[in-house]
């Protein structure tokens, strides 16, 4: 009973207003778009992550419930067989029967069998089955989401790791340069206010550094968590410039991810789940047909009492169904078809959020990396500002004002750089995500071909 299942229609864009090149449409779960980055430190944290991390072991064990729920669904629709036996004992008020036909048994082996002819048990079975898919797309998502939000944490431990180098290099630049500055103030040569001005420059990159410490603390004990394993510091890998690997990425066609995202497959699953309820609700206002039986045997004393055979059997058919329930097997058809229309409503709002996700990824890709086109001219001529005028200071030629405007430069400039640099990486993440996980170009895929 009620309608097979058909996919909705999405509207999906025609392509991505950001994309470069085509995305070939992969069914390999397995492609581990991190190790572009050829990191062996995020490697094996990933690797770690996913054996130990509780979210996954959960979303296993949702796995296994869901299998388990659907077997027991499919075999309702198959004759069910049971056996029983019972032994009697008593006096019969007077009645005197051969000897030992007091004591009495029977043991015999059951029969029934629910004809499914409206469909509903398989419908059931249809439900219970893409309830099951429905767990193994959640795995899915969670492993995307702890491979993203590990790489996003490493990328903050690298960018806090960075930005601490930024720190205490200046700060010992500072340092030196106080010392300098201290030897002139006592000589005569510079005024007070260029003293306190180098001990202001100097008190900035000092607080500073334990704001980076802070931060590479807390990344640290984050990627703790998400490993699910305690670690008193993680080994450096490559350093946050030499991550930068910027490489092609394909942005592909959107209708793509309405066959690639986790959350858009299992959303899609509980469409085709919730139109199977419908069908049983419907058949659930006709009659069930069953089929019964039974056989056995009773015992030898009361066979004699009865001069009847000791075998014994059964076989019989029932019918049952609903007369008058004052509309609620009615109602409940509605239920289940209002349901069906908010998982529909839910499918489609996933597979929007998902385009947008993409768009927001590739967008981010894209500026930021022309943002870092600019940072890096802008820190390479900061540097050279700070130490021309550094130069022009100690000629006399300039205040040092000026030069303490070019120290403030180059240290925001080089931060900015070092935030500009995690901002690329984080958006490779969020595309990773985004496209359901990994991509792979024309190019790769020839290639795999090839060798098939």
């Amino acid at each position: 009973m009620g309608k097979n299942y058909e996919a909705p229609d999405i509207n999906a864009p025609s392509e991505y207003r950001f994309g470069v090149d085509t995305l070939v449409s992969t069914e390999n779960d397995t492609i581990g778009w991190w190790t572009l980055i050829q990191d062996k430190v995020l490697d094996s944290l990933i690797v770690v992550a996913l054996e130990n991390n509780q979210d996954v072991k959960v979303a296993m064990q949702r796995i296994i419930e869901a299998e388990k729920l659907y077997r027991i669904q499919k075999v309702n629709t198959r004759p069910q067989f049971g056996y029983d036996g019972n032994y009697t004992y008593g006096n019969y008020g007077g009645f005197v029967l051969p000897d030992g036909a007091n004591g009495n048994y029977f043991a015999g082996a059951s029969l029934n069998w629910e004809i499914d002819l409206w469909g509903k048990n398989k419908r059931l079975s249809e439900a219970a089955n893409a309830n099951y898919l429905g767990t193994v797309y959640g795995l899915r998502a969670v492993q995307i989401s702890l491979i993203s939000e590990v790489t996003a944490a490493y990328v903050q431990l690298l960018e806090n790791r960075a930005s601490l180098v930024v720190a205490q290099e200046t700060l010992a630049s500072r340092d030196s340069s106080m010392i300098i500055m201290e030897a002139r103030y006592k000589q005569g040569t510079i005024p007070e206010l260029d003293l306190n001005q180098a001990q202001i420059q100097q008190a900035i990159a000092e607080s500073s550094v334990p704001i980076y410490k802070r931060g590479v603390a807390l990344a640290e004990n984050l990627l703790s968590v998400l490993i699910g394993t305690s670690s008193k510091g993680f080994v450096g890998g490559l350093a946050l410039e030499n991550q930068i690997k910027s490489p092609v990425i394909p942005a592909g066609i959107p209708s793509d991810l309405l066959k690639r995202r986790p959350d858009i497959l299992r959303a899609e699953q509980a469409i085709v789940a919730q139109n199977a309820q419908v069908g049983a609700a419907i058949a659930n206002r006709f009659p069930t047909i069953s089929i019964t039986g039974a056989g056995g045997l009773a015992s030898q004393a009361l066979n004699t009492a009865t001069s009847g055979p000791a075998e014994a059997w059964n076989i019989g058919a029932g019918l049952t169904g609903p007369l008058f329930q004052w509309g609620r097997n009615k109602r409940q058809v509605e239920v289940e078809k209002a349901k069906l229309e908010a998982s529909i409503q839910e499918y489609e709002r996933s597979a929007l959020v998902a385009f947008r996700e993409v768009e927001d990824a590739l967008a981010s890709i894209q500026f930021y990396e022309e943002e870092r086109i600019a940072r890096e001219k802008h820190t390479k001529a900061a540097l050279n500002a700070e130490y021309l005028s550094k130069q022009r200071y100690d000629r006399g030629v300039t205040s040092y004002l000026e030069y303490l405007e070019q120290q403030r430069q180059a240290f925001d400039a080089e931060l900015n750089l070092v935030k500009v640099q995690s901002n690329i990486l984080a958006s490779y993440i969020q595309l990773y995500k985004a496209l359901g996980g990994g991509w792979i170009t024309p190019q790769e895929q020839q290639d795999a071909q090839g060798n098939n």
